[in-house]
């Protein structure tokens, strides 16, 4: 199976960084993208930042320049450095994987337990 641990999130001052960390393990023959999403209590869960396979990167327009995804090919680990951080920001942060298991021909997508992120003024 393929299991996501999250790490990494905490209560942190407005304008403070934080970096999150999420490490994929398990019978993984290939991640096609690895990527980042939050929810905010009352809110959907929306899509912060995304990472392919080839290393193309996406990021919601609300993090862009402040926030930067990146991965550890060799440790099967994506990271998310959260710069500038504002009080907006506050939410429960997930993990996605999108991998193919050995011995099948398609993927699936795993998430992570989740990582609370608060920031405080």
């Amino acid at each position: 199976q393929v299991q996501l641990v999250e790490s990494g999130g905490g209560l942190v001052q407005a304008g403070g960084s934080r970096r999150l960390s999420c490490a994929a393990s398990g019978n993984i023959c290939r991640i096609n993208a690895m990527s980042w999403y939050r929810q905010a209590p009352g809110k959907q869960r929306e899509l912060v930042a995304g990472i392919t396979g080839s290393g193309t990167t996406n990021y919601a327009d609300s993090v862009k320049g402040r926030f930067t995804i990146s991965r550890d090919t060799a440790k099967n680990t994506v990271y998310l450095q959260m710069n500038s951080l504002k009080a907006e920001d506050t939410a429960v942060y997930y993990c996605k994987v999108v991998a193919i298991r050995v011995g099948r021909g398609y993927s699936d997508d795993y998430w992570g337990q989740g990582t609370q992120v608060t920031v405080s003024s």
